[in-house]
């Protein structure tokens, strides 16, 4: 493979934007220059007028493989984050079969080696009896360990107290959470029957999957990392009650941390009216109160990392009724142009949005040699045009399922490149048939209090 070099780049990051030009060998950085003279035989990328980023690491996802493949795949799905400038991903063990032991983890991991475009890691999920795999599970083996503390599909709510506390006292990894109280929303589902009955307006999902049930079993899971000294770090927050739970604290010291995901940035309650289904997600889209809330909590550092939850189904699938259609959003393509969205907005510096999608992850599960610009790095690169806007529409969407939340949305800025592990996987519309990703090297980080 010969050397790379992107000339030219307004490099964003650790908190800085500098010119200068970026040498890559052997899939890594080798060298950060304000200037660097290109040789005969290396490929040089001109990024006159664009910023170079550090590729996005989606600590959230669903890929739909194994057991809903119709949905989306490894491939597919992996393809499309490349498209949007994110070059790792971690996906979540609720698939079928479900990721319980250590041997369907291992599987996932074969499925990816083959066909993954970006680089991966995946969870290991838990359920009120696997505690023992729970309890040898390595940090080389997977990012984390995910827990569904709110309803979940097959054996992977987590409701034992029993079985919570063995967790978060002995999980020798990260604990990941969704959470959300499964008793308060089944009682509101209860109460909308009684006046909808089966044909229940998607505007009370967020009455449904309220408040409420977020911040009881957000608080809950605090309140058991904190007894048992765990690292936790909770997903999806969409309340501005959840963001008081948690501190502002430099990131070496906490121990607890949390995610905000860029559809519950982007839309608020008021959408319902129009895209219906097509944005019921759990945790739900809450208010217009509750959005504002989330991002000042990411300027403030209160939330730490911004990721995708990207899981997508068919569209026939999302036009069912309230109780039928399924929950979840198709958006690894699309993350990245919405953030800078909030950028053009005033809303978050880009300075902000790499640190939150890169940087902070790559140290929360402690990947190694990824999340930075920085000579001997991977180089996990996005490069994107502030300047040149693109409309979604079914003829660039990459999903397997065909369609995306912001179809007919015109961003401002777009993803013109994306390099993964040194080599060019995405620019102007196509993913290179030949880069693939690399499984993800995880070392148990460890905060100082």
């Amino acid at each position: 493979m010969p050397k790379s070099l992107i000339c030219n780049a307004r490099i964003v990051n650790e908190g800085t934007i500098r010119e200068a030009d970026i040498l890559i060998d052997n899939g890594r950085i080798e060298k950060i220059a304000a200037s660097i003279e290109a040789q005969n035989g290396w490929d040089v990328l001109d990024a006159r007028g664009k910023h170079v980023l550090p590729g996005m690491i989606d600590d959230q996802v669903h890929f739909r493989e194994p057991g809903a493949t119709h949905k989306g795949d490894i491939a597919s799905e992996s393809a499309a984050a490349v498209a949007g400038g994110i070059t790792s991903f971690m996906d979540m063990p609720n698939v079928n079969p479900p990721t319980l032991d250590s041997e369907r983890l291992e599987d996932k991991y074969r499925r990816a080696a083959k066909n993954a475009r970006a680089n991966y890691s995946f969870y290991l999920g838990a359920s009120n009896d696997n505690i023992e795999e729970i309890r040898n599970v390595q940090p080389n083996q997977t990012c984390g360990v995910k827990i569904f503390m709110g309803a979940s599909t097959g054996n992977m709510l987590v409701n034992d107290p029993n079985a919570l506390n063995a967790i978060f006292a002995d999980c020798p990894v990260p604990i990941v959470t969704h959470c959300e109280d499964t008793p308060t929303i089944q009682a509101a589902e209860r109460y909308y029957r009684n006046i909808h009955g089966e044909d229940i307006p998607m505007a009370m999902h967020p009455h449904i999957r309220s408040a409420d049930a977020c911040y009881m079993s957000s608080a809950l899971a605090v309140e058991l990392a904190n007894r048992h000294q765990a690292r936790l770090h909770v997903l999806h927050l969409t309340t501005a009650r959840e963001v008081t739970l948690f501190t502002n604290a430099p990131l070496e010291h906490k121990r607890i941390t949390a995610e905000v995901c860029v559809h519950h940035l982007f839309f608020d309650d008021s959408y319902y009216a129009t895209k219906g289904t097509l944005i019921k997600c759990n945790p739900a889209i809450k208010t217009e109160v509750d959005k504002q809330a989330l991002l000042r909590a990411v300027v403030e550092s209160r939330i730490d990392v911004i990721a995708t939850d990207h899981a997508p189904h068919t569209r026939e699938e999302k036009q069912r009724t309230y109780f039928n259609a399924p929950a979840g959003l198709p958006l690894v393509q699309h993350a990245l142009p919405s953030l800078l969205q909030q950028y053009r907005l005033g809303r978050l510096t880009l300075q902000t949005i790499v640190q939150k999608i890169s940087h902070t992850p790559a140290r929360i599960f402690g990947v190694v040699d990824r999340g930075y610009i920085r000579e001997g790095y991977w180089a996990d690169l996005a490069i994107i045009d502030l300047r040149a806007p693109f409309t979604v529409s079914r003829n660039n969407i990459l999903y397997k399922c065909g369609w995306s939340p912001f179809d007919g949305y015109t961003f401002p800025s777009s993803v013109f490149a994306t390099f993964v592990n040194g080599q060019l996987a995405y620019r102007d519309g196509r993913v290179s048939p030949s880069v693939f990703g690399k499984r993800l090297q995880i070392e148990n980080y460890e905060p100082r209090g």
